[in-house]
This record gives structure tokens, sequence and C-alpha cells, in this order.
């Protein structure tokens, strides 16, 4: 039997997301990434052809590396300006009914106890469809932003996850028991307080002693979305994540990437293959091989040079408005996206930066894939079953036609073959992604935290060991 193939829509509350400078293409309709009616109307699209879920990216910070200046983010629209991502939630869901919306949120820059609450809200409001990609950030002049100076170190930053992420499972997980809320009008009783918790953390990077401020949403903690590909993001992906996002430009980085997560989450307890792994892909694709190809040269003719230097000068944390356009891409040490300089610096290409250019234009860091919906695919299938990846992350070239292209002309040619959905599980995002039920599961590290008191109790002896001191005789 043929694996089956997922897709999310990546996108992001700006314009120039992944293809710098084809906002100026006359069909584009980013600029109005200001307005709901287009996330609307592109939710239902995405809906219509049965993705998983929009998945909306964000930085906080801008690009400043290509040629130590802000000047040609601005000026090409590079993720600047952006807009935040969980506001979108509300109006997507009301909107549509089944489509799940992952939105972005930094461990460096959100503090746990605030953003708790904030997504309980969107997990309510979206009845149950919201998931959070877990990042750790990656631009300095975020940091700077907010009084940080500066970012912490690559590995340090997913240290500060691992306690993040554990104040949040105690807030969502153990905070309030089921049963808490009672809405009892007789009694006069809306909630049980002998059933909310304080969940008193006490942690190298947070403190937070006392009570969730939200009642247990749909899912309790939403659906948990990631995107790191170095080795520390690849253990933290391995033991946290439902979903994994990652950006391998080849089937052998690819293959290698996801047999590596999934081999950590099976040593970490977890099941394998209920971690569904996307990468991300754009795809031109039109009726014949002919026209999506004379599409794909007309949108490249739109694409800016400077613009994807940008990009790739911020995602690697490497100035590459240093080099002529002729010389080799070589591996430098930065405290920016660490696989993205492995990935362009390693393997048997070697990149100029004009040719570094010339790829980033179209679809950022992932391939390109052009052809007609049978040669696409052709393609897909391929990928899947030689690289065991469960899916696409499909970022657009010119929006929303890309994504209108994939719904009316691919996922029909998937759906006859039989390797793609032709509808949607019942009930909260997890349950239409696993079939199972609205909360993570039992071997996941959050079930840890449901019976906060005994957490406390074992943080207490614990501590209590640790403050002894040995007498001397």
């Amino acid at each position: 039997m043929a694996r089956q193939i997922r897709f999310n829509a990546f996108d992001m509350n700006c314009v120039g997301h992944q293809s710098p400078g084809v906002w100026a293409h006359p069909r584009d309709r980013s600029y109005k990434y200001k307005d709901l009616d287009y996330w609307q109307d592109l939710g239902r699209t995405l809906e219509r052809g049965v993705f998983d879920g929009i998945f909306i990216a964000d930085v906080i910070g801008y690009y400043d590396v290509y040629k130590n200046s802000l000047f040609h983010a601005l000026e090409q629209a590079a993720q600047i300006p952006v807009n935040d991502p969980l506001q979108l939630v509300a109006p997507i869901a009301l909107a549509t009914e089944h489509l799940g919306i992952g939105i972005t949120a930094s461990t460096s820059f959100e503090h746990p106890y605030s953003f708790a609450r904030r997504l309980s809200t969107a997990d309510h409001h979206s009845k149950g469809r919201v998931g959070w990609n877990i990042v750790t950030s990656y631009l300095e002049s975020g940091a700077k932003n907010i009084g940080q100076g500066g970012l912490r170190r690559h590995d340090n930053r997913y240290e500060v996850a691992t306690e993040y992420v554990e104040v949040l499972y105690k807030l969502l997980e153990g905070s309030w028991e089921e049963g808490a809320v009672l809405r009892d009008a007789g009694k006069r009783i809306f909630t049980d307080p002998s059933k909310v918790h304080e969940i008193g953390h006490k942690g190298k990077y947070f403190d937070v002693p006392g009570y969730h401020l939200c009642e247990p949403s749909p899912q309790r903690t939403p659906l948990l979305y990631q995107a790191g590909a170095s080795g520390p993001g690849k253990t933290f992906a391995a033991q946290h994540a439902e979903c994994v996002f990652v950006a391998a430009p080849i089937k052998q980085v690819l293959k290698s990437y996801v047999a590596e997560v999934r081999r950590q989450a099976a040593e970490a307890g977890r099941d394998p293959r209920k971690i569904l792994i996307y990468n991300l892909v754009t795809v031109i694709v039109d009726e014949t091989d002919a026209k999506a190809e004379a599409k794909f040269r007309e949108y490249q003719q739109y694409a800016s040079y400077d613009g994807a230097l940008v990009f790739m000068s911020g995602w690697s944390g490497i100035d590459f408005g240093q080099y002529a356009p002729t010389d080799l891409v070589k591996k430098v040490e930065t405290n920016a996206i660490v696989s993205v300089v492995d990935h362009l610096a390693s393997g048997s290409k070697s990149w100029t930066i004009e040719e570094l250019a010339r790829w980033g234009g179209i679809g950022g860091l992932g391939p390109v894939f052009v052809g007609s919906p049978s040669t696409i695919a052709d393609i897909l299938q391929d990928w899947v079953e030689d690289t065991d990846v469960d899916g696409f992350n499909l970022a657009y070239a010119v929006t929303p036609e890309t994504f209108e292209d994939v719904v009316n002309l691919l996922v029909p040619e998937l759906q006859k073959r039989g390797v793609y959905p032709t509808g949607y599980r019942p009930g909260t995002l997890r349950e239409k992604l696993f079939g199972e039920g609205p909360y993570l599961p039992s071997s996941h590290p959050a079930a840890a935290y449901r019976d906060i008191e005994a957490v406390k109790r074992s943080a207490a002896q614990a501590a209590g060991v640790a403050g002894r001191q040995p007498v001397e005789a």
C-alpha cells in the first residue's frame, strides 16, 4: 500500500515570506497580509484541499546581517513589516471547520506564564485546532530589542527551552484537574478550588509558583510543532514534538534527518511513527510540464538577489554581502541556525554566492518542484518512499496562486492515486492527525506533570536531600 502524503501551508504574517522580491508579481496578494479576509479566504482554500493545517512562521527581530544593515530587508520586504501570528488563530478558525492553525512563538522572548494563557485562549477559540511551533530564535536583533543584549549561545537556548516547556506542561497539564470546572448554578459553584493547584516551579531560568489562569482547553497542551535541525534541535524534537518541520535541500539530508529523529524518539520511549515530519518544499504546478516551467521562469524574473541573501545571511549568521558573487560558501561558526551552515558548506555540492542567491530566490532553503500534476505527484511519492518523510510544508512563490494551484491541480491527482486524504477525522487537531484522544499520550514527557502535587513532593524531597551536608566527625 502506498504511503499517504500530508500537506501543511507554510506562511507568515508578512510580505516576502520565502520568495523575496516576488511580492512585485502582478498576481501576488501577499500585501493583503494585514487583512483578515485574506487569511480567511486562504484558510477556506486550504481546507478544500484537505491540508493538515496552515503553519504560520514568525521572527522577533529583523534581518540585518547582510551588509551589516537593514536596508535591503526593508527595501525588499524580507519578512519586515511583520505582524503577530497568534492573532490570526481566531479569524481563520471562524472561517474553517477542520484546518489546523500552527503559530510560532519563541522560548527566548515569551515568558511561559503569560504565554500559557495566550495558548489556552487560542485553543479554546479554535475548539482545539491550534498548535505551537516551539522555536528558540536566531536573530540577534530580537534579543537586543527586548533588553537581553544578545542571544544566548545556540545549545544554551535549548537548555532554556527544555525548562520552558516543563513550566508549560505544569501549567497546562497539572494546574487544573479534570472535573475542576463544575459550573453548578444550583450550588453556586463554578470551580472546585480543591482541584486547582499551584505548580510551585523554581528552576534555573524561571520561577513560576502559582496557578494557571485558564481552565483546561480542548487539547490542554496544543499540538506541539518543532523545527530544529541541529544536534540539540533534533534531540529536543525527538523528546517533545508531535510534528517536525525540516528544510532539507536534498533527499540524502532528509533521509538521514528523519531516521535520526525517529531513532531518538524511540530511545525516549515514544512511538517514532507518532511523530509526523514535513519537509519544506515549493511546488510550481500547472496543467503541463511546459506550462509549469514557463510559470517558474516568470516567477524567477521577480526574485531579488539582495533579498535572497538577506535571508541566507540572517538564517546562517554569515554576511554574504562581504563576498563576490563567484566566491564559494565556506563553513563559519555562528550563533544562528547551525544546520543551515552545515547544509550549505558540506556535501557534494559547492555553492557560489550567486548560486546561493538564485537558489534562495524562490522557496528559501527547501527544494522547488516544477511540473504537471503527474510529474509533481511522482516526485513527492519518490521522496516519501525514499526518505520516510510524512509530508511537506508547502511555501508559496505567489500567494494565494501557489496554494490554489496545489489545491486545484495537484491534490486531485494525489487523491486519484490513493495517496492523499479525501476528508478530515472529527475532533481536535491532535485527533485529526493521530486518530486518538485530544490530549498528549501517556508516553509524552508532559504526562509526568499531570499529578502536580506528586511532582512538587518529589521536587521538595530532592531539594531536601541535596541540601543536607555531611557532618564532620
